[in-house]
């Protein structure tokens, strides 16, 4: 496609159209309820996190290979 500062006003106003068309579609629920599903999800989740629990070194394919010494 083209990039947005090529493309005429009409253009912007139908690829904003389209796309309000397509979120219309999408079923809304109120925060108050999906708020504390997603944090229910998140805790019971927690215990597999490795950003959490972290990575074991042996499994970790980004931990330094070798040092380097300043002298």
């Amino acid at each position: 496609g083209r990039m947005a500062q090529d493309m005429t006003e009409k253009e912007l106003l139908k690829m904003e159209l389209d796309q309000l068309k397509k979120e219309v579609k999408n079923e809304r629920q109120m925060i108050s309820k999906t708020g504390k599903e997603i944090k229910e999800y998140i805790e019971s989740m927690a215990g597999e996190d490795p950003l959490l629990k972290g990575i074991p070194e042996d499994k970790n394919p980004f931990k330094e290979k070798g040092g380097c010494t300043i002298s």
